[in-house]
């Protein structure tokens, strides 16, 4: 968006300044799993030095959710049940759930957005692995989706008014939010949220991705199919919601490599409802709710 002006850059940077910082415990781990010659102990003793992370981790693994026999005291007894895999992603949610405010004049559902942001990550996630695990990896495209309305989070804390009026343009006139960001902001909230991505220093082509999820010219990528297809999915079937009014006529927007039926993709990805399931009960114990 080259077409900003000096004042409303130096604001959306302020804004995006003032956000907290992503805890470096998490990004460690993200960094140490790149690696295949890591082992679990490795990413566990990470883990444990962050006793915040610590604590809400097993807050969750013993909750009545998982239904575990016996009570878990250690991020090390985690592993052995759940896996690796599980307990970072845990611990990613829990990193974006700690970022997120309690409260915003913007009227802006901060519990619906987490929720929508669950289950499209859950679901990027699950279309890496079945569609494009040779080109991308399924955890980045659950950082993806995420992160990717982050910046929705930006306006509603820092620029509450201007994002206030775009959500009622938006709800009013059956248009898409980030166009209406543009109309009453000058920027949309996927441009804020690369520029958060880039502060919390994730790798470029996260950036980007966040960055260009709305871009339909934007060079198409495996990661951005897989988040693109989760949120067309997502918010087709209402879980949670960002804000952003459903349009029928998105679904011709489908990235190739999923084909032209929608019904097809989901079958292919078994129970959706299980996702929804696990990101609302997350979504309630991260947050205390």
């Amino acid at each position: 968006m080259s077409h900003l002006t000096p004042e409303l850059e130096r604001r959306l940077m302020t804004a995006v300044e003032r956000m907290p910082a992503f805890p470096k415990s998490v990004q460690t781990v993200l960094e140490m799993t790149r690696n295949i010659n890591c082992l679990p102990k490795e990413l566990v003793g990470v883990i444990e030095k962050d006793p915040v992370m610590t604590v809400k981790i097993l807050r969750v693994i013993n909750s009545a959710y998982y239904g575990l026999p016996n009570k878990i005291t250690s991020v090390g007894q985690s592993v052995v049940y759940l896996g690796i895999n599980t307990i970072k992603n845990l611990a990613l949610s829990f990193a974006a759930v700690g970022i997120l405010p309690r409260f915003n004049t913007s009227g802006f559902d901060i519990q619906r957005y987490l929720l929508h942001s669950l289950t499209v990550a859950a679901v990027a996630r699950l279309l890496c692995d079945k569609y494009a695990r040779a080109e991308a990896d399924p955890t980045d495209c659950y950082i993806a989706g995420l992160l990717h309305d982050f910046g929705k989070v930006v306006f509603a804390q820092f620029m509450a008014g201007e994002f206030l009026q775009a959500l009622a343009i938006s709800a009013d006139l059956d248009k898409p939010l980030y166009l209406a960001e543009q109309e009453t902001i000058g920027a949309d909230h996927a441009y804020v949220g690369a520029l958060l991505a880039k502060k919390w220093q994730f790798a470029e082509p996260l950036v980007n991705c966040i960055r260009d999820h709305h871009a339909e010219a934007a060079e198409p990528s495996a990661m951005m199919d897989c988040l693109r297809m989760a949120d067309i999915l997502c918010r087709k079937h209402a879980f949670g919601d960002a804000g952003n009014p459903w349009h029928e006529d998105e679904l011709a927007k489908m990235p190739q490599r999923f084909g032209i039926d929608i019904e097809v993709v989901i079958a292919a990805l078994g129970d959706l409802q299980k996702i929804v399931e696990d990101a609302q009960s997350f979504a309630q114990i991260g947050t205390g709710k």
